[in-house]
């Protein structure tokens, strides 16, 4: 663990189960309900603090969870030289009290099937899963520094995408199989797999 100061402001760090990811935990809320995960600058204009993340070199996404940043470095960059940066902008927003997300533009939302194109069983079935992965299984990724939200219900296949600290983890997979399969088909019997999909926000 590592960590970071400015005055009043204390900025803890962790490592993640993916090397190219840390956390960064500034000792208070970062986004309230939602979270948010920007992979390029192109798709972060709704959020100040991951557009200065993205002018360091080497940021290739960033994270908001509910108490935590995560940045994930590109491969050829090292933490010993990102890290002080990454701090530094961190510090200098919070203290500033600038806002996380820029609730002037619009907000996309997590991509979730419409109950309009399910049948009422799947719509028990996609009720069952979310509440699931509420309960069981995002408060625990939370802790690595990284979310996995509902996408869609089909033919069987339940649809998740990896967020954060997961999203290119070299152990998302054994996750997603071993352990979020394991148990969706444990306590709902209609699911018969369980895959990654990439959504941009």
């Amino acid at each position: 663990m590592f960590s970071g100061k400015s005055g009043a402001m204390f900025i803890q760090i962790e490592d993640t189960p993916n090397p190219q990811t840390l956390k960064f935990l500034p000792g208070q809320v970062v986004v309230d309900s939602e979270t948010y995960d920007f992979s390029s600058p192109a798709g972060a204009e709704k959020s100040p603090l991951a557009l200065r993340l993205f002018e360091i070199e080497g940021v290739q996404r960033v994270f908001f969870g509910h108490d935590f940043i995560s940045v994930t470095k590109d491969v050829a960059q090292d933490w010993y030289a990102l890290k002080p940066l990454v701090l530094g902008a961190l510090l200098e927003h919070f203290v500033a009290k600038r806002p996380i997300i820029d609730t002037q533009k619009t907000i996309e939302h997590d991509a979730e099937q419409s109950d309009a194109s399910l049948s009422q069983e799947d719509q028990a079935i996609v009720g069952e899963i979310i509440e699931l992965l509420d309960s069981r299984i995002r408060p625990a990724v939370a802790m690595d520094g990284g979310d996995i939200t509902f996408v869609k219900f089909e033919g069987g296949t339940v649809y998740l995408a990896l967020k954060g600290a997961c999203s290119g983890c070299p152990s998302s997979t054994a996750t997603l199989k071993q352990g979020i399969e394991s148990m969706l088909q444990f306590y709902i019997p209609e699911v018969k797999s369980v895959e990654a999909m990439n959504t941009e926000q």
